[in-house]
C-alpha cells in the first residue's frame, strides 16, 4: 500500500497536522509521520510533544502517493528550511504528484514556484509569499495536484478533502458522519 506522508517539525500546528493523520488512518490509509528534526520527539507550537512515525533519513519516499505539509510556528519556517523536503517537494510537483499543505505551510510552495499559476489558499495574512498562485477565497482549494487549506479551524474540510481525492466523496462523507460533523 502506499504511503501518505505527513511532515513535522518543532514548532507544527497540531490541529492541522494530526487531524490529517486521524481521518486519513479512519479512512484506511497508512499515514507515517516523517520527522525532519532529526529526532522522532517533536512539539508541537502549543507545547503538545508527539512521537514522529519515522526520520526524514530513513524514509523512502518511492512508496509514498502524497505529501502533505501542515502549518504552524515556527514549523512552517523549518519545513522550508530542510533543502531535502524542499527538493522532495520540487520533484514530486515536477511529476504531477500530489502535495497538500494547510494553513502557512502553503507558503513553502509559493517560494518554491509550485503554486505559479494555480489557486491557492493560506492562512490571511501568508498571502504574499503564494508566489505566482491566484489567491483563493474557499476553504480549500484543489488545483491539479496541489491541494491547500487556511488554518486549524478548516482542518476537518483540508482532511476530508485529501480523503476524497484519495478514496471518492462517498468514503470522504462517511468519515465525516462518523466523527459527527456538519451534521448540525
Amino acid at each position: 500500500m502506499s504511503k501518505i506522508c505527513i511532515f513535522l517539525a518543532d514548532g507544527f500546528e497540531e490541529i492541522e497536522g494530526l487531524t490529517v493523520v486521524d481521518l486519513l488512518r479512519r479512512a484506511g490509509e497508512e499515514v507515517v509521520m516523517v520527522s525532519i528534526m532529526g529526532r522522532r520527539e517533536i512539539t508541537g507550537s502549543h507545547k503538545i510533544q508527539i512521537m514522529a512515525d519515522a526520520l526524514y533519513e530513513e524514509m523512502d519516499f518511492s512508496e509514498a502517493k502524497m505529501l502533505v505539509l501542515p502549518g504552524g510556528m515556527p514549523g512552517t519556517k523549518h519545513l522550508g528550511e530542510y533543502e531535502p523536503l524542499t527538493s522532495l517537494l520540487t520533484q514530486w510537483n515536477e511529476k504531477g504528484k500530489m502535495i497538500a499543505a494547510i494553513c502557512a505551510a502553503p507558503s513553502v510552495l509559493g517560494e518554491l514556484g509550485i503554486l505559479s499559476g494555480r489557486e491557492a489558499v493560506c492562512y490571511p495574512g501568508f498571502e504574499e509569499k503564494l508566489t505566482g498562485a491566484i489567491p483563493g477565497k474557499k476553504v480549500v482549494a484543489e488545483d491539479g495536484n496541489i491541494i491547500t487549506s487556511r488554518g486549524l479551524g478548516t482542518a476537518i474540510d483540508f482532511a476530508s478533502s485529501l480523503i476524497e481525492h484519495l478514496q471518492g466523496k462517498e468514503k470522504a462523507e462517511e468519515i465525516k458522519k462518523s466523527i459527527i460533523y456538519g451534521l448540525f
